[in-house]
């Protein structure tokens, strides 16, 4: 299984850059979208609606100020979707966190901190890695590299 990586805008990357590192270091085949919850919803909702068949066994999103990607994408598809609130604006990332965490009973949308692609991630590995004993293997090992 693979993980997409969502984000609202080119600008976004250097920020969700983290989170592709962090799924290559663990040998997880992933790709990278930029498609805009509220520029391009129909390519957002056709994506997500075709996640599961297309072969993704998560999705982590990510999106600063309004932030209703993560959000956009959950309504549409029953796979986790990992918010990822990035800081821009005036407000620091508190809007996009706030936009990220409040989804709808039913419609939930895991979500880590500011800025925190890195940490999606390693939720995304841990996701994957219930059904994959390799990668939960590695993930181990990474944890215990941690205690060092």
């Amino acid at each position: 299984m693979k993980i997409a990586i969502l984000m609202g805008s080119e600008k976004d990357m250097p920020k969700m850059q983290a989170g592709a590192d962090v799924l290559a270091e663990f040998g997880v085949d992933h790709e990278v979208h930029v498609m805009s919850a509220h520029r391009t919803p129909q390519a957002v909702a056709e994506f997500a609606t075709n996640a599961r068949a297309n072969g993704y066994g998560a999705i982590i999103c990510g999106a600063g100020k309004a932030a209703h990607l993560a959000g956009a994408v959950a309504a549409h598809s029953t796979l986790p979707v990992i918010g990822v609130p990035i800081a821009a604006g005036g407000m620091g990332g508190l809007d996009a966190l706030l936009s990220t965490v409040q989804m709808p009973t039913g419609i939930p949308v895991a979500t880590v901190a500011v800025d925190s692609a890195a940490n999606a991630a390693y939720l995304a590995v841990a996701l994957l890695a219930v059904t994959d004993a390799g990668l939960a293997a590695k993930l181990d090992a990474y944890r215990e590299g941690l205690k060092g």
